[in-house]
């Protein structure tokens, strides 16, 4: 399950993911996204707000999380990884060779510094 909410006048997607991940999660998050990209043309970020990765929970919403990737980040300038998990923290540098954002971790005490930074310059 992946709650998500809207910042900044739909610029700014904050996704919550609270349970292992589902094919279902990322076509309802796509069905939410491609309307504002149309729209817009871009995003200028995305909020992963993660107190822990609850992974997938099978195969195909692996396969589902990797296409909306692949069909999404060039359209969005900047991502945010806000948690404490250690794993999470890493992320950033992992993604950052496959995804054209720029992508950075946040402590999960500074998730509004995370927003203000998705919403500014760059």
């Amino acid at each position: 399950m992946i709650d998500h909410r809207w910042h900044y006048n739909h610029s700014v997607l904050e996704v919550l993911p609270g349970a292992p991940l589902t094919r279902a999660d990322f076509e309802v998050l796509a069905s939410q996204v491609d309307p504002v990209i149309e729209e817009h043309g871009s995003l200028a970020g995305i909020l992963i707000n993660a107190e822990s990765f609850p992974g997938w929970e099978d195969f195909s919403g692996l396969v589902a999380h990797c296409v909306f990737i692949r069909d999404h980040h060039r359209h969005v300038h900047k991502v945010a990884v806000v948690s404490d998990q250690p794993l999470l923290g890493y992320m950033p540098r992992l993604v950052d060779h496959f995804v054209g954002a720029d992508v950075r971790p946040f402590p999960g005490a500074e998730r509004e510094r995370a927003l203000e930074w998705l919403a500014g310059p760059g």
